[in-house]
């Protein structure tokens, strides 16, 4: 698998405006997402990505380009036409934020998306190609037939402490609580005045 890319020309002689050719591949794989260059969608894990145009336009131009500067000029030429008037910078920075947000990436710590001050992006992730929808990055868990008792005790105490985690920090078990607290005070209150009457 390579990672490099190679503008190639469609079949008719001139690049498409819509689709972007990538070298023998379909499928283009970084981390746990996959992007399917034919039908212009997003995966992770197997499950679909939901990504507005522009931001999937950044996404492919970046993906043409890994571990090289895409200029801010590269992608508000790619992004919008030279007549179009929009508040360029605005535009592409907000742009950048979506696919961050999307990838589950940081600008202070990016493992996807890199700023170069002053210059553009870069995306440092590495990028595999595939001619088939990537199948091994969607981990399954193991079937319980398939774990020791040892594992399967260990798993569902893993489970239950993460459940009991999951449902102290949940803002519905919180309000439940004062809700109980509150309600156990005022019945007891009631029961004292009824008691001394």
């Amino acid at each position: 698998m390579s990672t490099q890319f190679v503008p190639m020309p469609s079949p008719e002689g001139h690049e498409s405006s819509n689709k972007t050719s990538f070298p023998r591949a379909r499928y283009l794989c970084f981390g746990a997402f996959h992007l399917d260059s034919v039908k212009e969608e997003l995966f992770k894990d197997g499950a679909r990505v939901k990504l507005q145009a522009k931001v999937y336009q950044v996404l492919l131009a970046l993906l043409e380009k890994p571990g090289e500067t895409v200029t801010r000029e590269e992608l508000r030429a790619r992004l919008w036409p030279s007549d179009t008037h929009v508040n360029y910078d605005a535009n592409v920075n907000t742009s950048i934020n979506k696919l961050r947000q999307v990838l589950g990436d940081s600008a202070d710590q990016p493992a996807f998306v890199n700023t170069i001050p002053r210059k553009g992006y870069s995306f440092v992730a590495r990028v595999e190609f595939a001619d088939r929808p990537v199948t091994h990055l969607v981990q399954q868990a193991p079937r319980s037939a398939d774990l020791s008792p040892v594992t399967t005790a260990q798993a569902h105490a893993e489970n239950n402490a993460s459940l009991f985690r999951m449902a102290l920090t949940s803002a519905w078990f919180t309000g439940g609580v004062v809700t109980l607290v509150i309600a156990s005070m005022l019945f007891g209150a009631a029961l004292v005045l009824y008691t001394h009457h």
